[in-house]
């Protein structure tokens, strides 16, 4: 499973069985603020769909440091851990990954600005799983 944590949205993805491809699943909404980080609902999917490992998108700072959505990423990843420790969590480099889902959908998939909002996510946590399933296999 691949998560890409927002401040305000969770967007989910999931490989196939072979660990070859991934797939938006959905987008949780969680509220930092307020500390709602949607994790029931998040174990609820990762027990429906077996999941063993989770990669969790950290958005580095262009010169490799960790910035403060680089840390809530680590945060979240120890959250969920603490929760289920029989999962490993796994980060990713993501460096731009969002920027990136949003050039396809406007380029590629001239998906309009108000359904972008919606589903920008779940295109960036497809991008961090498949970068992952494409360095490491499943």
């Amino acid at each position: 499973m691949g998560l890409d944590v927002g401040s305000h949205t969770v967007g989910i993805a999931i490989s196939d069985l072979m660990g070859w491809t991934a797939q938006g699943l959905t987008t949780l909404k969680i509220n930092e603020e307020q500390e709602e980080y949607g994790l029931d609902e998040l174990l609820k999917l990762i027990k429906e769909h077996q999941v063993k490992k989770v990669v969790i998108g950290l958005p580095k700072n262009m010169d490799n440091s960790i910035g403060p959505r680089a840390q809530a990423s680590l945060d979240y990843g120890e959250k969920l851990q603490a929760l289920d420790p029989t999962l490993e969590v796994i980060y990713q480099d993501e460096r731009l990954t969002t920027s990136q889902a949003e050039r396809m959908l406007v380029e590629e998939g001239n998906v309009s600005r108000k359904k972008r909002k919606h589903i920008i996510d779940k295109v960036a946590a497809v991008l961090i799983l498949q970068s992952y399933l494409d360095t490491h296999g499943n």
